[in-house]
């Protein structure tokens, strides 16, 4: 895969070549790298598309809705496709300057040292339990409502499910307008609704976590035949994902209007109001919980394979550890289990993973590693886009975390007032 030169840093045995062996194992058990698996299939465009809709298309939709009735729909919706095109950039960016590097971990490790693989490995972790805590939650909130192969095809019905659940909001949506019962969303931001003008910067993490999936594409890309072919499976998928996530958000706000909860998935129960029958609201919720639990084990594979790396560096590949790898899994399960229980509020997740780790994986790094250009094969325009980036993701989510944390004394202030009446 890739040039046959070796890059300067081969990070460490466990964050680089070794870490490679683990993610064939785990995640891509039928191929032993780029070429043909044993078990006569081929890989193939459409598989890359799958696997990488089914890393973008995750519990961040549920947000969607509710960043939409923050923004409004013309604004969230160029905030979608703008964050797009971001994430088509930032995977060029690692694509066209791996070089031989395995691994996203590998090649920040080439940029920067073992510093800079160690710091992705805690980045990457941090991101993954915090987005794994939400699917947690929201899979456990559809349950407690209700009462107490090859990955390229689970992908392919994870992202079955996600049209389903599009599919399904559409003829909610629909039945609602014939009732009387929608509401017609709001085009612009309703400043009246504000606190402070930059309230508005807050959904900006949303639609940052909605578009995190850069640590899974060396993976993705060393199943296809061709690598070249990940370029065009990336864009796809893109398009895909960004056409689903502004049809969920516009369908949910249509819906529910001022009333859209951080987990749209919650505005589905009989209380909410649309006049819309049950069994509609049971389908969508069941096909999103469905979805998630088969992007979990995606998710998870990239968190243990990130922490093992950075508790057991230069051990033997995870999956050759049976001991290793079912304690490591036992725990991280439990801590992620403590985590949903802990903190029910799907939105506070998403702002502030959004805001440091999501946007640091998905757009600062990859900028970073263009501006060092170790390999000097960056363009002028390449580093300028770059910059762009850094730019753009310091200052945005600098406001985000500013505006996050003064809302959150407003409301203790608030309450304290309350209480004390």
């Amino acid at each position: 895969m890739g040039a046959s030169k070796k890059p300067p840093f081969s990070a460490t045995p466990s964050a680089g070549r070794e870490s490679v062996a683990a993610e064939e194992a785990l995640l891509l058990p039928e191929h032993a790298g780029p070429a043909a698996p044993a078990g006569g299939g081929s890989p193939s465009v459409l598989g890359a598309v799958f696997n990488v809709s089914t890393s973008v298309v995750g519990a961040g939709i549920m947000s969607i809705p509710a960043a939409m009735r923050v923004l409004g729909v013309a604004p969230a919706a160029a905030l979608i496709a703008g964050a797009a095109v971001l994430a088509g950039a930032a995977t060029g960016f690692l694509l066209r300057h791996t070089r031989g590097a395995p691994s996203y971990a590998a090649l920040m490790g080439d940029a920067f040292g073992r510093a800079g693989a160690a710091l992705l490995n805690v980045f990457v972790a941090a991101n993954a339990v915090g987005t794994m805590t939400v699917y947690l939650i929201i899979v456990a909130d559809v349950i407690e409502r209700f009462g107490a192969n090859s990955l390229r095809f689970t992908s392919a019905i994870s992202i079955l499910l996600a049209v389903v659940f599009m599919l399904i909001s559409l003829g909610i949506a629909v039945y609602a307008l014939f009732k009387g019962t929608a509401t017609m969303p709001r085009m612009l931001p309703d400043f009246s609704r504000l606190s402070s003008p930059f309230e508005l910067f807050t959904a900006v993490p949303v639609i940052v976590v909605a578009f995190t999936f850069h640590f899974n594409v060396h993976p993705i890309r060393a199943e296809l035949s061709k690598a070249s072919d990940m370029k065009a499976a990336v864009r796809i998928s893109l398009v895909l994902c960004a056409a689903i996530y502004a049809a969920v958000g516009f369908f949910g706000l249509l819906l529910f209007g001022d009333a859209t909860m951080a987990d749209v998935l919650a505005n589905f129960d009989r209380s909410s109001g649309a006049g819309v029958p049950q069994a509609l609201n049971d389908a969508a919720r069941l096909s999103y919980a469905l979805h998630l639990v088969l992007v979990f084990p995606l998710l998870f594979f990239s968190l243990r394979v990130n922490v093992d790396e950075l508790l057991f560096p230069g051990r033997r590949p995870l999956a050759a550890d049976t001991r290793r790898f079912v304690s490591l899994t036992a725990v991280l399960m439990a801590v992620l289990y403590a985590l949903a229980i802990a903190i029910p509020s799907i939105w506070t997740l998403f702002e502030y993973s959004g805001s440091t780790f999501a946007v640091t994986i998905s757009l600062i790094f990859p900028g970073a590693i263009v501006l060092r250009d170790v390999r000097g094969i960056a363009k002028r325009k390449d580093k300028a886009l770059a910059a762009t980036m850094i730019i753009l993701a310091v200052v945005t989510s600098s406001i985000a975390i500013a505006s996050n944390i003064m809302n959150s004394i407003r409301d203790k202030v608030r309450g304290g007032h309350e209480a004390s009446r």
